[in-house]
């Protein structure tokens, strides 16, 4: 900026010179010339009073004057009445020079003026897009309390419609299961009946842990002090499976929560990782606390990335729904669950997965 404002001053000043020198080298018996010459002024006036507004206008009129004027008064001064013509010819310069000027100070003024009211409308453009991102956001938790709402009313009818025949049905296979040895077929049918029971009592209870409101008793937790005990819990399934976790630690500063919570919702992460995950993958497990941003607390976020089959672009955004599951045996609410505990402590989680090379889950939790 400093190097072309020297340029604009150097320019105009040139051409006041060049032209000065021009009318004092020619001879006077060439009027022509001269003419000619005392038009050019206009030329370095029009330009300051463009670049410089009012001040620059007058500034070089001026100069244009002082160096006319002996001009006039020492070799045209035999001709009174062109004499006369070229005082009036500087008297315009000046004239020239001042409307010029304020016409391109008045330019400028309005030029700043219409780019302030076009900042101001961006800002306001960002400010309703965000506004309206925000309405989104709270149509889509209204609409999946709506849901949850409905949940919490079949939950009742569920809790005493299925949990306690269930319980029945469980005693009894226990009773009959000891009338038979083991390696008998029937002792086999039993064991299964069994283990599908308690997978069908497993879903109940995630149906009603879903449906209810969510009760979250707030104390001081060690984030990283949970997540290794929960990767130490899940290590025998990943030497099982053929998967290798790595925990990432980090400084983190505490965060007000409910323990118990926050733990299901890293073991569903995980579990879903290693899931997700076949023979020889891996399963990263890293914690961050970034600076917070302007007008926004800190968080600690934490991130669950495997190196999966990843999901499919058209089934990411459904991907917290209850009951929506890309598992052949899954239950479609461990995530919904999960979502449910992290936004009940006031933070977020999301999902970025691509097809062939992983996904990775980030919760963010405030400090």
């Amino acid at each position: 900026m400093k190097r072309a404002n020297i340029v604009r001053l150097v320019v105009p000043a040139v051409f006041i010179v060049g032209i000065s020198l021009l009318h004092y080298l020619t001879p006077l018996h060439l009027p022509m010339l001269h003419d000619i010459f005392q038009r050019l002024y206009y030329l370095p006036i029009i330009l300051a009073a463009f670049w410089f507004g009012l001040r620059g206008g007058l500034v070089s009129s001026i100069v244009v004057s002082i160096m006319y004027a002996p001009h006039v008064l020492f070799q045209w001064g035999v001709h009174p009445s062109l004499e006369l013509e070229k005082y009036l010819e500087i008297l315009l310069y000046n004239i020239v020079g001042g409307v010029t000027g304020l016409l391109s100070q008045r330019e400028v003024a309005r030029r700043e003026e219409l780019h302030k009211t076009a900042r101001g409308l961006e800002d306001s453009y960002k400010k309703l897009q965000s506004q309206a991102d925000l309405v989104i956001e709270i149509e889509e938790q209204l609409r999946r309390a709506e849901r949850l709402s409905v949940l919490g009313e079949l939950s009742a009818v569920l809790a005493h419609e299925i949990r306690n025949p269930l319980g029945s049905i469980k005693g009894t296979a226990e009773i009959l299961k000891d009338s038979f040895r083991p390696g008998e077929s029937n002792y086999e049918f039993l064991e299964i009946l069994l283990k599908e029971t308690d997978r069908l009592n497993r879903v109940v209870e995630d149906f009603l842990g879903l449906a209810r409101p969510l009760q979250v008793e707030r104390a001081t937790c060690d984030i990283m002090a949970e997540l290794n005990e929960i990767v130490t819990l899940i290590s025998t399934e990943a030497v099982a499976r053929g998967v290798s976790v790595e925990l990432n630690s980090a400084e983190l500063p505490a965060v007000r929560g409910d323990r118990e919570k926050l733990r299901q919702a890293f073991l569903n992460l995980l579990m879903n990782g290693l899931q997700a995950t076949g023979r020889g993958g891996k399963l990263t497990v890293s914690a961050a606390c970034p600076g917070p941003a302007e007008e926004s607390p800190a968080v600690v976020e934490l991130s669950f990335a495997d190196t999966g089959e990843g999901i499919e672009p058209d089934r990411l955004d459904r991907i917290f729904e209850p009951f929506f599951t890309t598992k052949s045996d899954g239950t479609g609410l461990g995530l919904a669950i999960t979502q449910k505990i992290v936004e009940s402590h006031g933070g977020s989680i999301r999902v970025a997965s691509e097809k062939g090379r992983g996904t990775i889950f980030t919760v963010r939790l405030p400090v």
